[in-house]
């Protein structure tokens, strides 16, 4: 897993070349929002499960046809399977939020990910709407907790949303 500083330092490395203005900046940004991402990666992990209960609920009350028989999330092991992956997607987008970069994205989550959901049948669509919900309701706690940067969020869920949108899953 590469963070923001290991990209900048490697990019330079390659071609020989000192950092520059531009390197400086990117640096300058990462640490910057340093103090940001460790608090909300603090709030993820002390709220993990209500986070993850709470997208859960809101997708099946908009899909409850997941929960029916045929659907999705119908029985028990496939309910647990969903919930498994929908706390992967956070999981994994706190991880690209303290790295200050979504390259971890591609390695453990988004690359291999349409052979398995094809192999399994799995519509992208709610997959997509639960890792919009997880954003949603990381930035209502946010804000409950009069946190100002909430921007800082965006990146690694609309990243993966940017993403699977773009597969013919």
């Amino acid at each position: 897993m590469q963070d923001a500083i290991t990209n900048i330092v490697n990019q330079y490395d390659l071609t020989g070349k000192y950092l520059d203005d531009f390197a400086m900046n990117e640096l300058q940004d990462y640490f910057s929002t340093a103090l940001d991402r460790i608090k909300i990666i603090e709030i993820i992990n002390s709220q993990t499960s209500k986070i993850i209960k709470e997208a859960a609920t809101q997708l099946y009350e908009e899909q409850p046809e997941l929960l029916r028989p045929g659907g999705n999330s119908y029985t028990t092991r496939r309910y647990a399977a969903c919930l498994r992956d929908i706390e992967y997607y956070l999981r994994y987008a706190s991880y690209a939020l303290i790295a200050g970069n979504t390259n971890i994205l591609n390695e453990r989550v988004l690359d291999g990910l349409r052979e398995t959901y094809n192999s399994l049948n799995v519509p992208i669509a709610p997959t997509i709407r639960s890792i919009k919900l997880l954003e949603e309701i990381l930035k209502a706690l946010l804000i409950q907790e009069d946190f100002n940067n909430i921007e800082i969020i965006n990146e690694p869920f609309q990243y993966m949303i940017n993403s699977l949108s773009e597969q013919d899953i």
